[in-house]
């Protein structure tokens, strides 16, 4: 119970840190100085006001400065990764690999609602993700080297064609460049076979959510989704429940 609460701070902590990310990397400004700001008023954030999920209910999601209402993403962000370093040590107890998934976790995080903001995918953490998670899959997960090669050139190269299809056949994107360069992150941690399930399960939710938007009128079949963030939510799934998905479908196969 000591180290649940400890990881979960620990998340919030890191947390607090991804809304920096996901406000400043869009822009691209650096992630270190200056310290936190209120994006209306530009006055620097007090420490005490910067504590994780309890600063914004003791400001009651307002600006101490200017009074401006602070974003719901804020605490969201937070409270999201806390929860997520929560799963993965339950899944994946102590050891060396929940300190791997969790700093995968938080760059899922980053991306994801980046995403859904500005629908861009950061080449800043995609591009250096796909080397780290490579070594990590190599040396210390049980994935290895010859999988999570696979998995890179399975997953990169399966948007790669579709992208390249697209241009050719129907004279439009069908795939951004963000989309490719995360898939191959996921695959290089992943394997080829979860990075397999990653994309089948993206497909599945955004078809979804997709039709649901279209049918409700929230949105126009000529509106873009970003897929980064069913992407994520693959790649989640593939995480925690990967191996009992395969060995339930080998079961039945």
């Amino acid at each position: 119970m000591t180290l649940a609460i400890a990881f979960f701070i620990l998340g919030l902590l890191i947390g607090s840190f991804l809304n920096v990310c996901i406000h400043r990397l869009p822009a691209k400004e650096s992630i270190v100085f200056p310290r936190s700001y209120c994006p209306s008023c530009k006055n620097q954030i007090p420490a005490y006001d910067n504590i994780p999920i309890i600063g914004f209910l003791f400001l009651r999601g307002r600006c101490r400065s200017c009074k401006t209402p602070i974003s719901w993403r804020y605490p969201a962000v937070e409270l999201l990764n806390g929860v997520g370093y929560l799963l993965i040590l339950h899944f994946f107890g102590k050891t060396p690999e929940t300190l791997i998934y969790a700093g995968f976790f938080s760059a899922l995080v980053v991306i994801t609602f980046i995403d859904l903001t500005h629908q861009i995918i950061p080449d800043v953490i995609t591009l250096p993700g796909i080397p780290l998670c490579f070594i990590a899959a190599s040396t210390v997960l049980s994935i290895g080297f010859m999988n999570s090669l696979q998995g890179i050139l399975l997953g990169g190269g399966f948007f790669y064609l579709i992208a390249w299809l697209s241009l050719i056949l129907l004279k439009k994107e069908g795939m951004g460049g963000g989309d490719i360069k995360l898939t191959a992150m996921i695959g290089a941690l992943l394997g080829w076979q979860n990075v397999l399930l990653a994309i089948f399960s993206a497909s599945i939710a955004g078809s979804i959510v997709g039709l649901t938007l279209i049918g409700t009128g929230l949105r126009n079949r000529s509106d873009p989704i970003p897929f980064g963030p069913f992407l994520v939510i693959g790649a989640l799934i593939a995480l925690f429940f990967g191996d009992d998905i395969l060995i339930w479908y080998l079961l039945r196969s």
